[in-house]
Order: structure tokens, then C-alpha cells, then sequence
């Protein structure tokens, strides 16, 4: 196989992230043919097809492993040219992260408010559920992720961050209706839940361990971190809430623990790409230190 030109895999990597030729050809500043033939060039040094032309365009799997080496790259471009020019150095496009959407709603922007103001790097943050966040480090779609997956992702490092803890809640008034003796799971219990989607088994896996049973009840999908806490909040099910979310919910009365001495802990670990990146580091760092002050750490 031929050596890729950086020219092309700057190309690369544009149209995947504008999704058309087109796009990717005003971002560059060049002509929608000129970026055909720069992609034909790649095809034919790789020996395979590397983009479905859909809309939007989609890689290959062959692909998605020059869509990794061409983010990877750009990104040791630029942290160069950070180091040789300050802050006069060409920005660089946004380090796409992927967070599941309680890290993001609870600790995770913290995280990245406590990078130097200096430091000159945006991000792309993708939401994603833990359990399936690895996916989109191993397509290349991401540079790093905060995932539920232990394991590393070829070409990536793994740390533990700690633990998120969870409180099964409902308000006031839903444990009234539904439970007028008591919080009670019970097999075959028809009290509402809420989900965040369809991918979302945290509430499902709970019920199993009090019940040893399928939870069969009704559910509501409520795909937003901040709405799924308010739509429990209203009674309209129970759920699994992180404890930032509810502790002061419970305090004052307004939310019921319904399980007070089964919280369940989600671990959660940092993924990142194997590469020697300033921006990366110091991100790495951030993520770190305000994880050790906002997750369950062990023995704790």
C-alpha cells in the first residue's frame, strides 16, 4: 500500500465530518472534483473502497481506520504548531469526545471549564450511553470517550475515573398513588418507570436485582438527562437517578429513595487514543482530577 499524503487525509477526515463532497470542498477552499480525485487517489493506494457514498457519506470499515490515522495526525499537526507558534497557531478542528448523558449533565463540562483558557482547543461532545460509548473509539468517529467498558479499545489507554452513584427515586406523590403502604418491587408490578431511550437497561437491571424478575411495567422514554430527572420529579414514574440530581430532592422531601440501602454504582473509565498529544494530556488530567473529587472512589 502506498503512503497517504497529508493533503489527503486532511480531505478525508473533512468529508466525513461535513458529510458531502460538496461541504468538504468549501471548507477546503477547493473544487467538488478536485476532492473526487484526491479520494480515488486514496482508494486506489489502499487497494479497497473507504467511503460509501450515501448522504452522508459513511466510511468503510477500511475507512474508519484512515478516518483514525487522519484525525490523529491532524491532531499532532496542530499541538506542533502550538508549540512552535503560540497562540497565533492555526486553530484546530473541534476533539470530538463522546460522554454519557449523566457525566455530561453532572461532572464532565466541569471537567473541561478547568483546562487553561490558553490552551486553544474546542471540543465536539457526542452523547452516547456508556455501554455502547467504545463503539464510536474503535470507528474513529472519537478521540476519547468516558465509557463503562474496562477493556481498551485497540490503540487507546484505559483508567479507571470511579463510580457513578445512582438512587432509585419517585415523588411524593407517585409512591402515594402507586405504593400507599410503602415502596414495594414486587414481580409483575405495574408502577410506571421512566427510561432515558430504548437502550437504557439501568432501571430494567435494578428491578431484576430486587425482584429477581423481569420489569414488565410501563415505561416512558425521556431522552435528556435534565428532563428524565424533572419528568421523575413529576410523578410520571420511577427511575435511577445520579445522586448530584437528587440528593437535595431527597433532603427537603420533594423526592422518595425507594431503596435506601441499595444504591447502585455505574464504574466508569476514561478511553483516549495512544498518542503523544499535549491537548490530550492536559484534557486526560482534567478529566482525572475532577473525577477524583465528583465520582465514588474506592474505599470510599
Amino acid at each position: 500500500m502506498k503512503t497517504f499524503q497529508l493533503e489527503q487525509l486532511r480531505t478525508f477526515a473533512a468529508v466525513v465530518e461535513e458529510g458531502t463532497l460538496e461541504a468538504a470542498a468549501r471548507s477546503l477552499y477547493v473544487t467538488a472534483s478536485a476532492i473526487s480525485q484526491r479520494l480515488k487517489a486514496m482508494e486506489d493506494a489502499a487497494g479497497q473502497i473507504l467511503l460509501q457514498r450515501t448522504s452522508p457519506v459513511r466510511p468503510t470499515t477500511a475507512g474508519e481506520a484512515v478516518l483514525r490515522f487522519a484525525r490523529q495526525v491532524r491532531q499532532l499537526e496542530w499541538d506542533a504548531r502550538q508549540e512552535l507558534g503560540g497562540s497565533g497557531a492555526t486553530p484546530n478542528a473541534p476533539i470530538p469526545l463522546v460522554v454519557n448523558a449523566d457525566s455530561l449533565s453532572t461532572w464532565f463540562l466541569p471537567a473541561l471549564a478547568s483546562l487553561p483558557a490558553d490552551l486553544g482547543a474546542c471540543f465536539e461532545l457526542r452523547r452516547e450511553d456508556e455501554q455502547h460509548s467504545t463503539r464510536l473509539l474503535r470507528t474513529g468517529a472519537v478521540m476519547a470517550a468516558v465509557t463503562a467498558t474496562p477493556e481498551p479499545v485497540q490503540g487507546c489507554s484505559v483508567e479507571a475515573l470511579g463510580s457513578l452513584r445512582y438512587r432509585a427515586v419517585a415523588s411524593q406523590g407517585y409512591v402515594r398513588r402507586w405504593w400507599p403502604d410503602g415502596p414495594e418491587f414486587v414481580a409483575g408490578s405495574q408502577a410506571p418507570v421512566v427510561d432515558f431511550d430504548r437502550k437504557d437497561d439501568l432501571q430494567a437491571g435494578f428491578f431484576r436485582t430486587m425482584t429477581d424478575a423481569d420489569l414488565t411495567a410501563p415505561r416512558h422514554y425521556v431522552p435528556s438527562s435534565g428532563e428524565f430527572a424533572q419528568a421523575i420529579r413529576l410523578g410520571l414514574g420511577w427511575g435511577l437517578l445520579p445522586e448530584q440530581q437528587c440528593l437535595a430532592d431527597l433532603r427537603n422531601g420533594h423526592l422518595v429513595d425507594l431503596a435506601p440501602g441499595n444504591p447502585v454504582d455505574v464504574a466508569l473509565y476514561w478511553q483516549r487514543w495512544k498518542i503523544d498529544s499535549p491537548v490530550l494530556n492536559q484534557l486526560t488530567g482534567a478529566v482525572r482530577e475532577t473525577a477524583a473529587r465528583q465520582l465514588r472512589q474506592p474505599g470510599a
